[in-house]
């Protein structure tokens, strides 16, 4: 029988993509023992365990972009600048949007190495499977990995779990998807080695060559124009098409939906070798290794951000990060992606109330399961502005630790303290 582990702490976050390394980091460094805690074997969340190998929401759209995260999101665009990885934006070729491309490797170390730099307890490996909650605040939650059950008490909690785990598990108030229930689609990615560097990879060649694929009979293929990116270091091309409809909630879904997607890789790259000049020798590095799931539940907070917000570049007295992705909603497996840019390709102002869990007192959220209606979630949603809302979660739920209560001009002076753009 295994012994029972039990570890307290100040702060524990849920979760260790980009907003859960931002929280912990942040509340780190705002003097909270903080435990972060992340299933899988690496830190990176949908970029490295899906492969979204762009950090989105970093910079406006404007010409010249303007860069609207700093804090922890600086620190990781530092290391990756370090290792010869990161040398500023990069704008896409159809869209013309503004994006950090990343390579998975060196984004991993990187996020050890801010982790490591911060003071952060990192638990990789682990599951929360159960809460303790009294009087509305969450007192433990309940964890197990392959030694078994243990439990970690603390002060305030953070769910940057993508799925919104913690708060169901809590009791929070949440709701699952758009006002239909429905979810928007998920994406394989695809990583495409083999290509030569003089090929013409713009997403409308890549779109001919779908298209002719299609003609001649191979199966499987969705989508016919999305982002083609070649990957820094490697120079391989990441193609994000393989769309499914998925609830990212359900194994059984999730299972479906990943045995047909890597069904479409495959046929992707048949339609490659054929119709696109300069892939003739190309082969399939990689998919996944998830599906990149885009949404699933979302938390009832305080303020729910809006359309409006988004569209109107709507400023808030209480603001913690700004959004400037944006609003770009994959409604359809295969269909067309839907944009709708912010007013003068600026940004717009995320409100600390937005993550603040209605009904847990000490509980926040960070990333995208913030309270936001559906188009607002189409640009919230996004790695880089997932930075600032972890950034902003881990410095609340520090504060509250040492005050019992959360007064956003504390949170918002600290954030400017740890070079936050707010």
């Amino acid at each position: 029988m295994t012994k029972q582990r039990d570890m307290k702490c100040d702060v524990v976050v849920v979760g260790g993509g980009s907003a859960g390394v931002a929280a912990a980091i942040g509340a780190a460094q705002t003097g909270a023992d903080t435990i972060l805690i992340e299933k899988n074997p690496y830190f990176g969340g949908a970029a490295t365990h899906s492969s979204v190998l762009t950090y989105c929401g970093f910079f406006t759209q404007g010409n010249p972009p303007e860069q609207i995260v700093g804090g922890v999101g600086q620190k990781v665009l530092n290391n990756l600048s370090k290792i010869g990885m990161y040398d500023g934006p990069k704008r896409t070729p159809h869209t013309g949007t503004v994006i950090v491309l990343l390579d998975p490797e060196a984004t991993k170390i990187a996020l050890d190495n801010c982790i490591a730099e911060n003071n952060v307890k990192p638990l990789l490996h682990v599951q929360v499977i159960g809460t303790n909650v009294e009087d509305g605040k969450i007192k433990a939650i309940e964890c197990v990995d392959h030694s078994g059950r243990f439990t970690i008490e603390a002060e305030a909690f953070i769910d940057a779990s993508g799925e919104a785990n913690l708060t169901a598990l809590a009791g929070g108030e949440y709701i699952c998807g758009n006002e239909k229930g429905t979810f928007q689609a998920g994406t394989l990615m695809i990583r495409i080695g083999g290509v030569r560097e003089e090929s013409n990879a713009h997403p409308l060649e890549v779109q001919k060559a779908i298209k002719l694929g299609k003609e001649h009979g191979i199966a499987a293929l969705t989508k016919e124009l999305g982002t083609i990116v070649r990957m820094p270091g490697s120079k391989d091309v990441l193609a994000i098409l393989a769309d499914e409809g998925v609830n990212g909630l359900d194994s059984v879904s999730m299972t479906k939906a990943e045995m047909s997607a890597r069904k479409q890789a495959w046929g992707y790259l048949e339609a490659f070798k054929k119709y696109l000049p300069g892939f003739e020798n190309a082969y399939l590095v990689q998919t996944g290794p998830q599906i990149g799931i885009r949404e699933t539940r979302h938390i009832v907070g305080d303020y729910i951000l809006t359309h409006s917000d988004v569209l109107n570049a709507r400023r808030h007295n209480d603001s913690i990060g700004r959004g400037g992705w944006p609003m770009e909603s994959h409604s359809e497996p295969g269909a067309p992606n839907v944009w709708q840019s912010i007013a003068n390709n600026s940004y717009y102002d995320i409100p600390l109330r937005s993550l603040k869990v209605r009904n847990i007192n000490n509980l926040w959220a960070a990333g995208r399961t913030i309270a936001c209606d559906p188009d607002a979630f189409a640009s919230v949603r996004v790695m880089g502005t997932a930075f600032a809302t972890g950034h902003a979660a881990g410095v609340t739920a520090a504060l509250y630790c040492q005050h019992g209560f959360v007064d956003p001009v504390s949170v918002r002076n600290e954030l400017l303290i740890q070079d936050a753009i707010i």
